[in-house]
């Protein structure tokens, strides 16, 4: 059905909002976009249907945040799916061009500026830069306290949904696992400090599995992780002792004492190591390291949360169980490693958020979310990876 002049009048007083963020890391390019329910209605602030000339200024559409990740290597699949789905237009309303003015779209990371010019000859998109600490602590903040079920715990092969408290939430620390790592206090809703991070992470996993294995993607050399066993790569407390546990010290005879370790005493090359093995010890060492560095710096700072997100996780089981027995060994259970289901996202949409900032628009979740999960790049032919409900709040430009 037509909208009626009265609506395409209301439309136009809302110009042309863009609904579209960007997340341009090392490895992935990550966004989110808003797209509305054919039916949509136009609502006033109580949630009732109003006429396009009521004395309400805001209106509120309902639809859904998509979820889409490329391999930054691969951009120019981005650029395809951007102009398909018509999101280099800028328009809520309609996918036709603006009539006049520049195509301007909350972007952040470091390929926010390294691919800015290719962004604008290709499909006319102005980047609006965020500064992508702020933007991922935005994205948490969120997450946390308007979408369920977001954080969960994950061990011993148990994932459990964890209720988050909003008056109870600060403070927690953020550790975003991207090709780094960056360790972020947050103490409010704008209340933050990187107080840590580390250069050992997605990166150095992909970097030394290419290396190491014939693997040439991350998912790869996840999925080939999962046939491995670490024990023949690293030396165990075991291997010292005789089989025995270290008891003086709580160290069982299954930790291990040195990754990769055992290969010194053999007398072997890398071509006599299966890559599967490889790859899950590399896994392992990473996983713990990061396990490990980020308990020690919530200890600095009496945390007793620990949110885990980026796309070095992926749900993979394997990843977040030895994060989480790190976080519960050197705590000695005191501190608890959180997980999130949009993990990989926390700068896009905390760069989408931004426009609440600009007085544009603000974004609402419902309580309950019907979402779903496939954090697979290798296997999937649409690449969007979730889909939530949520409502836009509009003001009049």
């Amino acid at each position: 059905m037509e909208e009626s002049e009265k609506q395409r009048d209301s439309n136009s007083s809302f110009g042309h909002i863009s609904h579209l963020a960007l997340d341009i890391g090392g490895t992935l390019i990550k966004l989110v976009y808003f797209s509305r329910k054919d039916d949509s209605r136009f609502l006033d602030d109580n949630q009732e249907e109003v006429s396009c000339d009521s004395s309400s200024n805001n209106l509120i559409l309902s639809g859904r945040l998509h979820f889409v990740k490329f391999e930054t290597c691969k951009i120019s699949q981005c650029l395809e799916f951007l102009s398909s789905k018509h999101l280099h237009h800028t328009g809520v309303w309609h996918n036709e061009v603006p009539a006049s003015g520049k195509n301007i779209v909350k972007a952040t990371g470091g390929g926010a500026f390294k691919f800015a010019d290719l962004f604008k000859d290709k499909l006319d998109i102005v980047f609006d830069k965020v500064d992508e600490m702020e933007c991922l602590v935005s994205g948490a903040n969120f997450l946390l306290k308007t979408v369920h079920p977001e954080a969960y715990t994950y061990m011993d092969g148990q994932k459990e949904y964890v209720q988050i408290d909003h008056n109870d939430l600060y403070p927690y620390l953020l550790v975003n696992i991207g090709s780094g790592v960056s360790m972020i206090k947050v103490d409010g809703e704008n209340l933050y400090e990187r107080v840590s991070g580390t250069s050992i992470g997605g990166g150095t996993f992909l970097g030394l599995g290419k290396l190491l294995t014939k693997c040439k993607s991350f998912d790869e050399l996840l999925k080939l992780s999962h046939q491995g066993n670490h024990r023949a790569i690293d030396m165990l407390v075991g291997d010292i002792f005789g089989g025995l546990d270290y008891s003086k010290i709580g160290l069982a005879s299954t930790a291990i004492a040195s990754s990769f370790g055992k290969v010194v005493s053999e007398n072997k090359e890398l071509d006599d190591y299966k890559p599967e093995d490889v790859s899950r010890s590399l896994l392992r060492m990473i996983s713990n390291n990061i396990g490990q560095i980020s308990y020690l710096n919530a200890l600095r700072f009496g945390l007793k949360r620990i949110f885990f997100g980026g796309f070095f996780i992926r749900g993979h089981t394997y990843t977040m169980d030895t994060i989480s027995v790190a976080v519960q060994f050197w705590s000695k259970g005191d501190a608890k490693a959180l997980f999130l289901r949009h993990e990989g996202f926390l700068g896009a949409i905390g760069a989408l958020t931004k426009y609440k900032s600009d007085g544009l628009y603000n974004l609402t979740v419902p309580q309950v979310v019907d979402g779903f999960i496939n954090s697979s790049l290798e296997e999937e032919e649409d690449p969007v990876s979730d889909t939530i409900e949520c409502s836009m709040q509009l003001r009049p430009q």
